[in-house]
């Protein structure tokens, strides 16, 4: 059973992890007006900067997860957090389109190593009766990027240029390398045993899909981004054409999601484990898709979004932090990496593939179109955690000994 008085320091390092990784992401969409104006990119091209980070990450947790099941989950975060320092260190050197996108390459190859490699340690450290808490906490991570990370890059690109954020976010990078070198232990689990090779990971990872309730699993991760994508790309510039919002009341309002996450992400988890994992995501999919449904009905003035907004926040909260807690009962120790990679990288998929259709549909048919869409994959997501995804069972005496 592992100490609970390091518990805490092994959680933050892993919240820093994700605050850093996640806002050196998000930064970009803010700043890329001020990218372009700097490097004299076009319109048309500055995209591109952002769906080849995507591209790497995807392409590089599907080789990271076997890796990490194979030389331990201590390893890979040292060095994917190490990789990432380096890349967003080099952001300095930028003078052009091209060593831009060489940049954000590497930066997606060092996200790719990385993704899912938090929620994997929480697998191998924590007991099933406690892994709830601890996503809850580290998952925040990224919803305090939107409350702070955010806003500081922002302010930091505005007055020192589009390079600062990324300095910033290098630094943090490399207090979560120093903190998991000194402070993160690596799990007594099993680990895969023979040689690692391509033939191997590939098997591997049709062996996972041939089980019912894991290919179930991972399909509800891509559900699970995809209605996100369709309700959160268009919904601020539904709000700047319908309503005439500003980009400073949008920037609000998603500080304002970013609390409720914080608020909202902890809790579920701990309630999760007491409860059950699969009553609070089926419950958080209902509510979310009708409130996702009711949106363009209810949000007539722009004031009214904040509260909207704030409880679609909190339901896709009670989502991320259970589902997750969920994914890694699902693996064995020997296979937990290759399993929350190959859910990373669909859920990207799933995000960049809802973005690209929410375009036509908001320039066809009005966003009304994209919030049925949202609504229904969410609900999708719903009926198949509840139909084919099982939940491990605990009994009361084994969580009071956890």
């Amino acid at each position: 059973m592992p100490h609970r008085s390091s518990e805490g320091l092994i959680v933050f390092a892993l919240w820093l992890l994700v605050f850093s990784a996640s806002s050196q992401i998000m930064i970009m969409s803010p700043i890329l007006l001020r990218i372009g104006e700097e490097l004299d990119i076009t319109d048309a091209v500055l995209g591109t900067l952002v769906s080849a980070y995507a591209l790497m990450v995807g392409v590089f947790a599907i080789i990271a997860g076997p890796v990490s099941d194979k030389i331990g989950r201590r390893r890979i975060l040292l060095l994917g957090t190490a990789a990432l320092t380096v890349a967003l260190s080099l952001h300095h050197f930028i003078s052009g389109y091209m060593s831009f996108l060489v940049l954000r390459v590497l930066a997606g190859m060092a996200g790719g190593i990385l993704s899912g490699a938090a929620v994997s340690y929480v697998g191998d450290y924590f007991p099933y009766a406690r892994r709830g808490w601890a996503i809850g906490w580290v998952m925040s991570g990224a919803a305090f990027g939107h409350i702070a990370g955010i806003p500081i890059g922002i302010l930091l690109a505005g007055a020192f240029g589009f390079r600062a954020p990324f300095y910033l976010f290098a630094v943090t990078m490399a207090l979560t390398y120093l903190l998991i070198w000194a402070k993160v232990p690596q799990p007594d689990v099993k680990r895969t045993e023979g040689r690692l090779t391509l033939k191997r990971a590939v098997t591997g990872y049709a062996e996972l899909l041939r089980q019912k309730e894991i290919a179930a699993a991972v399909f509800a991760f891509f559900m699970m981004f995809l209605g996100l994508s369709f309700y959160v790309v268009y919904f601020p510039t539904w709000l700047e054409r319908s309503l005439g919002a500003t980009s400073g009341r949008i920037a609000i309002l998603f500080m304002v999601g970013g609390i409720a996450n914080v608020i909202a992400g902890p809790q579920a988890g701990k309630l999760s484990d007491r409860i059950g994992r699969k009553k609070i995501v089926i419950l958080s999919c209902v509510g979310l898709s009708i409130t996702m449904l009711l949106t363009t009905v209810l949000v007539r003035e722009f004031w009214m979004a904040y509260p909207l907004f704030f409880a679609v926040m909190i339901l896709v909260a009670m989502r991320i932090s259970p589902f997750s807690a969920l994914l890694t009962a699902l693996a064995d120790d020997e296979h937990r990496g290759s399993l929350l990679s190959l859910t990373v990288a669909l859920g990207q998929v799933g995000f960049a593939f809802g973005g690209a259709v929410a375009g036509p549909l908001f320039a066809q048919y009005g966003y009304w179109s994209n919030t049925i869409l949202a609504a229904v994959s969410v609900l999708g997501m719903g009926v198949i955690v509840w139909l084919m995804v099982p939940e491990p069972e605990l009994h009361p005496a084994m969580a009071a000994a956890d």
